[in-house]
């Protein structure tokens, strides 16, 4: 006897079972099952310069951090946008770009790159 061609949905993984994306996290950012190390090492170093800018920016006497950070953070974030290869790498570089973009205004706004 011959099986259909379509058995419907697979069921749920047994208790415990994680999927695949879960268990690593670079695994989000190659999304298409290759390895892109410049593409990624582009993306965290975004998102970490955006950390560093956005927070930094809060306080006004650390303007000049907050501005190096966030426009390095922009400059990198930029050109990792151009050079990205998957989705999840994009999002990362957006969300470190609007964080840098956020610390570099407000350190222009309370002082500059300069002392």
């Amino acid at each position: 006897m011959a099986q259909p061609a379509h058995q419907g949905a697979p069921r749920s993984r047994a208790h415990g079972q994680q999927f695949p994306h879960t268990l690593n996290p670079r695994a989000l950012l190659n999304t298409d099952g290759r390895s892109h190390p410049v593409e990624n090492s582009f993306a965290a170093a975004t998102l970490l310069l955006g950390v560093v800018a956005f927070v930094t920016a809060l306080w006004p006497g650390l303007h000049v951090i907050s501005g190096w950070t966030g426009l390095v953070g922009i400059l990198t974030g930029a050109w990792g946008q151009m050079i990205s290869a998957t989705t999840g790498e994009r999002f990362v570089l957006i969300i470190g770009l609007g964080a840098s973009a956020v610390g570099f205004y407000l350190a222009m706004a309370h002082g500059g790159l300069v002392f």
